[in-house]
């Protein structure tokens, strides 16, 4: 959430600054709520000013041994139109609040201007394409070779967009968690976490999910319950409320869990295989800092999910995205973009993002400055290090065989009992 401050202090120019991002604010209808509630908050002060007045009054009159009931009939009067005020405010309130928890995060000045993902900015590029003496399958026929992912018996079991891996193909996709987890835990400085992967309304309000991507998200209607959509969500509200200590900075957390997603509005787009469905597998870098080092953490958190595609010896490059693709939340984000053979493409793989303050106000979460002596409120940082399935989609293309088997990338064999290659059993 924005500081409502930027609304009071200068809304043309909030609103200008928005439109880069193809957001168009409403003016008008803040403006008109902003003026009802001066004005309803004036009055509700003068009445409750004047009914303590009264109130004291009737306190001395009663003491004098007076006849009080004509001045508790006016206060009641005065107890029933406060009680009604009090209720106008309360509705002119949740409309500014419905403008504020729906008003999308301002953009860093670094980041480009641009109207979709044509605009994006590429940054570098590592590794170079893997040359074939054959036509590179894409992931589904590679898959289907080797016997080891079915969407088929997915479809039976739930419907489109879920998947069944098993065998080798599956321990691979294991391997590439435990990997994971084992690189930014051991080499990365993060502390590893297992979390819910039911949380509350209050959670996903807190990280910007609700309430504009309502229809995105997979809820429980008897408990009021959303299954996660990233452990972002579970992981950056473990700050919720709090007030952190200077010394506690940054905290550096990491957690592998499923992710569920409606892909609301995506009817159509990446039907085949597995790079848009609606239960995945991810690895979630958070970071929690001092606001002065939000943007040199942004480019450590961004190595360290590109330090898993290295590792992996996967081509990809990095882009700044722009201000009409930018997420919600998000103050700058880098995509990470990997090779996919398959597909003679580079698909995302990560988006690693800074919010500034935009999580920590929705969330009340603070840290004491030594300096100033006062509580501010601390920025967030979150990218996927890495989302695993589409790892394992890269690993499947970019390690094909003629023969339709999979090498198993070095840095895994380890993990995989030695095992070189994934082939028909």
């Amino acid at each position: 959430m924005l500081d409502p401050q930027l609304f009071k202090k200068d809304i043309e120019l909030l609103a200008d600054r928005l439109r880069d991002r193809g957001f168009a604010l409403d003016v008008e209808r803040y403006l008109d709520l902003e003026q009802r509630r001066r004005a309803l908050q004036t009055e509700t002060e003068r009445l409750r000013n004047e009914r303590n007045t009264r109130s004291k009054k009737i306190g001395e009159a009663k003491a004098r041994g007076e006849d009080i009931k004509p001045l508790i009939d006016a206060v009641g009067d005065l107890g029933a139109r406060l009680t009604n005020l009090e209720d106008e405010l309360g509705i002119v309130k949740s409309g500014l609040d419905e403008i504020y928890y729906e008003t999308p995060n301002l953009t860093h000045g670094t980041v480009p201007v641009g109207a979709d993902e044509t605009d994006n900015r590429e940054i570098r590029r590592w590794g170079r394409a893997p040359e074939f003496s054959f036509q590179p399958r894409d992931h589904v026929d590679v898959g289907e070779v080797v016997d080891g992912m079915s969407f088929d018996l997915a479809a039976k079991l739930s419907g489109s967009r879920f998947v069944v891996i098993h065998g080798a193909l599956a321990r691979l996709h294991r391997a590439l968690i435990q990997f994971m987890l084992d690189l930014h835990t051991t080499r990365h400085g993060y502390e590893e976490f297992y979390v819910p992967y039911l949380v509350n309304r209050d959670s996903l309000t807190g990280t910007g999910q609700l309430p504009k991507f309502a229809e995105d998200q997979f809820a429980t209607a008897t408990d009021d319950l959303f299954l996660i959509p990233t452990a972002e969500v579970p992981l950056t509200n473990t700050i919720r409320d709090s007030i952190i200590d200077s010394a506690d900075l940054p905290i550096k957390l990491v957690a592998h869990t499923p992710c569920f997603r409606r892909e609301a509005g995506s009817y159509g787009k990446d039907t085949r295989g597995m790079i848009r469905q609606h239960q995945f597998e991810k690895v979630e870098l958070v970071q929690v800092v001092d606001p002065r080092q939000s943007y040199d953490a942004l480019e450590e958190l961004t190595d360290n999910a590109e330090t898993v595609l290295r590792e992996l010896e996967l081509p990809y490059r990095v882009v700044s995205l722009c201000t009409g693709d930018i997420g919600f939340s998000a103050a700058k984000t880098y995509d990470l973009e990997v090779w996919m053979p398959g597909q003679q493409n580079y698909r995302e793989i990560s988006s690693c993002s800074n919010f500034e303050s935009f999580q920590a106000r929705r969330m009340n979460s603070r840290w004491r400055n030594t300096v100033t002596g006062g509580k501010e409120f601390v920025h967030t940082l979150n990218g996927s290090g890495l989302a695993v399935g589409r790892t394992l989609v890269a690993v499947m293309e970019n390690y094909q065989q003629a023969d339709g088997s999979i090498r198993v990338p070095q840095v895994l064999r380890s993990y995989m009992g030695g095992l070189e290659v994934i082939s028909h059993a």
